[in-house]
């Protein structure tokens, strides 16, 4: 804590005791009304709620060169009755993060919304831990979707140094993943004794080779802006420039923003956000119309149409059975993917695990 910080904190405490009757905290007032020489509560007082020794309350306000512990800060707010942005002014003048905001429904909610608003680039917020609290369609199409972590490891770190499709995509993988580790070893130092560095640093150790070697090296590194270059199986090369924002109001989150770095992967990234979705873990989607690969709602109702009209039903002898039979046609999509097996939220699959995702009116006859 810096001079000049604790002569604020000094103030600070000083006016926040001013403000406070013995009443508003639960104390009994003065046998002798008219007896307290200054306003608010006396240092005593404030050093009895909190637990902490008067003569170390005193020197706090005082000014002097003494360090408080974020326990103490914290047991100070409460004795003071501060607001939540009271309480984090606090500990910003105290040299301690400030604390992390509840999270809930609502948070996440808020959060999504805010990597929706910037499609059609690619973004994702994580908390300090580098742990994905939330992530847009570009993101999920362009990198990586977080969702195909297991459970307890959707985290950067965990992505970066153990999936081999992310490391097969980046083209300067090493120096990406280095730089990434180097982040991770500073905000693991400013968060000593974390229970949840600590547990994915020894699962990183154990499950990758180069993250235990390059661990022990104790690289640190602090954010600087870079550019990614990924070889993407669609859409090609595609080089990202990346942002990374602070949010205000929980300083422990950080949205990162990938927005393409050229024209040429612009042109790109749009266009493959306007094909098909992927299948299960990126998978690319086929659409076969008359035997014929398609792709785009454009060039799928072009095949139909261009489809040979069906046979009478009187030269197949099926007359019966063709006027009962419901007219229809189908497309049939087959997803290549690790799993083998389609995507059972996109369309239900058929007993020969090809899918029926499209039907054109009654009108028209199957071939």
């Amino acid at each position: 804590m810096s001079a000049c910080n604790r002569g604020q904190l000094a103030d600070f405490l000083r006016s926040r005791r001013a403000r406070l009757t013995p009443a508003e905290v639960g104390l009994p007032g003065d046998s002798e009304p008219g007896r307290r020489r200054t306003p608010g509560l006396r240092r005593e007082e404030v050093a009895e709620l909190s637990g902490v020794g008067v003569t170390w309350y005193t020197w706090l306000e005082e000014g002097r060169k003494i360090t408080a512990s974020p326990q103490v800060v914290d047991a100070l707010a409460r004795a003071l009755r501060l607001s939540g942005d009271e309480h984090r002014h606090l500990r910003e003048l105290a040299g301690l993060a400030a604390e992390p905001a509840a999270s809930g429904d609502d948070t996440q909610a808020r959060l999504q919304r805010l990597v929706d608003a910037v499609v059609p680039n690619a973004a994702c917020v994580y908390d300090v831990h580098f742990d994905y609290l939330a992530w847009n369609e570009p993101y999920r199409r362009i990198r990586h979707d977080p969702a195909g972590l297991p459970a307890g490891r959707r985290n950067l770190l965990w992505m970066m140094f153990t999936d081999a499709e992310n490391r097969a995509r980046i083209t300067t993988w090493e120096r990406a993943a280095r730089a990434l580790l180097s982040e991770f070893r500073a905000a693991a130092g400013r968060h000593p004794g974390d229970p949840r560095f600590a547990e994915l640093t020894a699962a990183l150790t154990e499950a990758s080779p180069q993250f235990r070697d390059w661990w022990a090296q104790y690289p640190v590194r602090y954010f600087r802006p870079a550019r990614i270059r990924v070889r993407h199986p669609q859409a090609g090369r595609i080089t990202l420039e990346l942002f990374q924002l602070r949010l205000e109001d929980d300083p422990g989150l950080l949205m990162v923003t990938q927005v393409p770095a050229d024209p040429a992967s612009r042109d790109r990234v749009a266009a493959l956000l306007a094909g098909p979705p992927p299948g299960p873990h990126g998978a690319p989607v086929l659409v076969v119309v008359g035997g014929l690969p398609a792709t785009g709602k454009s060039t799928v109702a072009s095949a139909l149409a261009a489809r040979p009209a069906s046979r009478s039903s009187a030269s197949t002898g099926s007359s019966r059975r063709s006027s009962t039979r419901p007219a229809r046609a189908s497309l049939c999509v087959s997803r290549w993917a690790r799993s083998g097996t389609p995507s059972p939220t996109a369309w239900p699959p058929n007993s020969s695990g090809m899918v029926s995702a499209w039907s054109p009116s009654a009108s028209t006859r199957s071939a």
